[in-house]
């Protein structure tokens, strides 16, 4: 069976120049890059391009760079490094779980936190953040763009409402890099979270820029590495791998594939639309996207029976977020946007990969409306809303 994978948000698959690049750091170049002899010095140098490369996709200086086990990790030490009981963040009701169970945990410790809302479009208002500030505010925190709507938040306007305040500013862009170009000076923030497997290098592995003077609090104690911001023996091959991905993902840029992957999202979303019935896209509204998401609402279906059912027929899709896979619960994102609890329960998230073809896209309007429609004829209240109507 042909399987086609439109679920990169949850995760990308590794490609082979990535695969390739950190090849030999499993063999034959495996010193710890911490070693002063020729095979510690060998990795470490390694490691320097790499940072230098991912320095080069955000737009800030290589020692601004601190490599980390992926975005969790990387939003937990921005976030947690920033702040001490007895202050105040600001954040969104649309976070990652990484963010929002961070928060959670700092109120028990006796931090507290103020969640702004958004709008229909999924859209924090910069002016709510205004409103939200305190005299003992520490941190803002609100993400670049959000992993299921794929909405792409004004960061640059709450950056500069941060710096009026003198208050650090957080944004979690690990649905946005490698996606959308990145100039951290541009959006203002003094902490920025990736992650090495949403852009097509392996799961592992991530990256916190630290603007320069950042006093940022470790999480983890040990040795001086990542001065002595994040200790643990480096991950080299991973970290090789996310080099590799952000010069691919600059490659890509110049050569305008976000362009092509929007105009194959845009075809998949209207295509699908244009075939069924009691459907839309959630934040559909002139909200601003990265290039490879949509967010659709089926009526009269639970959105898990359509994941199965797609994935019996080759078509790899979710619900939402990975790590919320199995939650009883609606999406909290959707739900956040106003959504009632059926249409949210009802949301299918498409998001493509550098991988994806425009077969793929012709294969995905083939499965999904015929899916769909089977879906809705075995279920009893869209039977009985035919009949009377």
């Amino acid at each position: 069976m042909l399987r086609i994978y439109l679920d990169n948000n949850a995760t990308t698959p590794v490609l082979p120049e990535v695969l390739e690049a950190m090849r030999p750091y499993f063999g034959e170049h495996f010193g710890n890059a911490s070693s002063i002899h020729r095979h510690g010095q060998a990795t470490r140098a390694a490691v320097e391009r790499a940072r230098d490369s991912v320095a080069l996709l955000l737009g800030c200086r290589p020692a601004e760079i601190i490599f980390t086990s992926g975005g969790t990790e990387g939003d937990n030490l921005a976030i947690a490094g920033l702040t001490s009981p007895g202050g105040h963040i600001i954040t969104s009701s649309i976070e990652h779980h990484a963010v929002l169970m961070t928060c959670k945990h700092l109120e028990e410790t006796g931090c507290d936190v103020t969640y702004v809302p958004v709008d229909g479009r999924g859209l924090v208002d910069p002016d709510d953040v205004r409103r939200a500030l305190r005299a003992n505010t520490k941190l803002i925190s609100i993400m670049m763009a959000n992993n299921e709507t794929g909405v792409l938040q004004p960061v640059a306007e709450i950056g500069k409402i941060a710096a009026e305040a003198d208050v650090h500013f957080h944004t979690d862009a690990v649905q946005a890099a490698g996606k959308v170009p990145i100039d951290v000076n541009r959006i203002g923030c003094d902490v920025l979270s990736i992650s090495g497997h949403k852009m097509h290098a392996p799961q592992g592995v991530g990256a916190l820029y630290v603007r320069k003077a950042t006093r940022l609090q470790p999480l983890f104690y040990g040795g001086r590495h990542e001065r002595s911001r994040r200790a643990g023996t480096e991950n080299v091959p991973g970290i090789v791998a996310l080099g590799r991905a952000a010069e691919l993902a600059m490659q890509g840029f110049e050569r305008g594939d976000d362009m092509k992957m929007s105009a194959f999202r845009d075809r998949l979303q209207q295509g699908i639309l244009a075939q069924v019935d009691e459907a839309g896209v959630n934040s559909d509204d002139g909200a601003p996207r990265v290039p490879n998401t949509t967010n659709i609402y089926f009526d009269h279906i639970e959105g898990e029976s359509m994941v199965i059912s797609l994935d019996l027929k080759g078509l790899a899709v979710s619900t939402g977020a990975a790590c919320s896979s199995g939650a009883i619960e609606p999406s909290h994102v959707l739900i956040a946007m106003g959504l009632r609890s059926d249409r949210a329960r009802s949301s299918i998230r498409f998001s493509l990969g550098k991988q994806n073809t425009a077969e793929d896209i012709d294969l995905a309007l083939a499965l999904v409306p015929e899916t769909v429609a089977r879906l809705r004829e075995l279920s009893p209240a869209y039977r009985k809303q035919a009949v009377n109507s």
